[in-house]
Order: C-alpha cells, then structure tokens, then sequence
C-alpha cells in the first residue's frame, strides 16, 4: 500500500502543480467576470428602461398636446337670429407652416418634432429634433430630411436593442407594412414600406431628397453588431 502511495505521488511533478494553478486562476477569473457582466447588464437595462420612459412620457405629452376636439359649438347672435356653428377652439387651430421654422415642442427639456408609429412591429416614439449618442438612448431621432410630414424624404434613427425597444424588431419589416407619421399639428400621414436594405455606414444614399414631389420616410439603425446600417424606406399611401 505505501509502495502505491510514493508511486503516485511521484507523478504530482511542479509542472502539474503549476498548472493546477493556472486553472485555478482561471477560473476564478471567469467566476470574476460573468458577475461583472451581469451586473453591468442589469444597470445596463435598468438605465434602458429609465429612458424608455422618459420618451413614454414625452409621447404621453405630444398626445396630450396635439388632441385636437371638434365637439363645440360657437352661438353668434345677428339681428335676434342665432346661427350654430361647429368648430375648433381657435387655440388649436391648425394653420398652414409658411415660415422656414420647424414645428417643434420643447418637452421635459427635449425638442420634438412628431411621432412615429409603426403598428405591426409595434414601434411609437416621438421623434427628437436632434441627433446625438445622449438623445438616441432617449429616443428616436430625426436625422436628414424635411420636416415631419412635408414634401421630401424625412429620416429617422433609432438603436437597435436586443430587447425590442427602439428599432429593436425593425429587421422584420415588410413590404406593404403601415407606418404612420404624426407631425406636432396633429395631422398623420399613412406611408408603406415599400424597401428594406443594408448599407455600409459610409453609405448615406438613403438620405436623398429626390422623390419626385412626394412624400418618404427612411429609418435607420444599426445591425450586423454594429458593422452596417439597416434601412428600411416608405412612400406615402
């Protein structure tokens, strides 16, 4: 029995312990890392669903704004004769955009130029007048074009997340998909998808303004990790 014990301890040599070492501090390394990790994607989607929010309440704000009622009714007397007549209160009262201005809301700090509702992906964000890293996280972001609802191609960005928000489930877009676009005076526009494509991020073609007088939007996100741009154009119906 002693003879088998000193035989196999002959076989635990330095290099072996020194391995077994290495091994250890591996993994406890990895052990290390996958707690990082987690805790990084939880305040990752706890910082994401902050700012889902926010844009949740801007959306709530604009829909507020933009409601426009029709149910009054306005009594103007002549010569002792009453005439009824339905109307719009004239505080929101929509009237043609003849300056160069866009029509934009200052809400909660963002400017915001439209909503954009995308039904079968179920896709509604208001649109961010600006476009930078701090407000892509917010929302979605108009990055080229006309204002919301004028004749020309009006472009949208938007993150592309895992977890749907965002553009997250752009990808299964469709030809003939509805996608509406509301503009600040209340007016919405039906368009339909009618291309969906990947380009390189140099490639920026899809921003053209030529549609031969009509109205188009564009959205944009990221895909492929990253590396290229999904887009995915629409005309109006």
């Amino acid at each position: 029995m002693n003879q088998i014990l000193v035989s196999q301890r002959m076989y635990v040599t330095k290099e072996m312990k020194r391995k077994t070492r290495i091994y250890k501090a591996i993994y406890i390394s990895s052990i290390i890392l996958i707690i990082v990790l987690l805790i990084y994607f939880v305040f990752e989607e706890k910082n994401k669903n902050e700012q889902e929010a926010v844009s949740q309440m801007i959306l709530s704000q604009i829909e507020d704004t933009t409601t426009v009622t029709t149910d009054v009714i306005v009594i103007a007397l002549n010569d002792n004769e009453e005439e009824i007549q339905e109307e719009p209160p004239e505080e929101i009262v929509v009237e043609e955009q003849t300056s160069d201005e866009p029509v934009t809301m200052d809400i909660m700090g963002y400017k915001t130029e439209g909503v954009l509702d995308y039904p079968k992906l179920g896709i509604s964000y208001p649109i961010l007048a600006e476009e930078n890293e701090s407000l892509l996280k917010i929302s979605l972001c108009k990055y080229w074009g006309p204002e919301a609802n004028n004749v020309g191609n009006y472009c949208i960005v938007g993150h592309n997340y895992r977890s749907g928000k965002m553009f997250g489930y752009l990808s299964q877009a469709e030809t003939g998909d509805e996608v509406k676009l509301t503009d600040l005076t209340g007016k919405t526009v039906k368009y339909s998808v009618y291309n969906k494509y990947v380009v390189e991020p140099t490639d920026v073609s899809c921003t053209s303004q030529l549609t031969n007088g009509k109205r188009e939007i564009t959205l944009i996100t990221c895909t492929n990790y990253g590396k290229q741009r999904l887009v995915v154009k629409a005309r109006e119906i």
